[in-house]
């Protein structure tokens, strides 16, 4: 446990960015698996709704700084991949 006056201001600032962090990563994951639901359900209108909805909030994520910016634009690119593939081509 903290004692100097400083280290317990520096823990109490460590315990708020936690759980603002895990806020936000919670939030990033949960529109991620909306578009893999949409992919597993079959539903390319909707897996696109999803995506269009998922991309800003993982960017937002990497600004924030929950997750690095090269992984975010990884996520991003992986799914787009994915959702582009359920299409037909033509």
């Amino acid at each position: 446990m903290a004692n100097h006056k400083s280290a317990m201001k520096r823990d109490r600032q460590s315990k708020v960015r936690r759980l603002r962090n895990r806020m936000n990563k919670s939030r990033m994951k949960t529109a991620i698996r909306q578009v893999e639901e949409a992919l597993v359900a079959g539903s390319e209108e909707e897996a696109h709704k999803a995506l269009a909805k998922a991309v800003p909030i993982i960017q937002k994520t990497a600004a924030k700084g929950t997750i690095h910016r090269k992984a975010a634009s990884r996520k991003v690119s992986r799914l787009t991949r994915r959702v582009n593939r359920m299409q037909p081509l033509g």
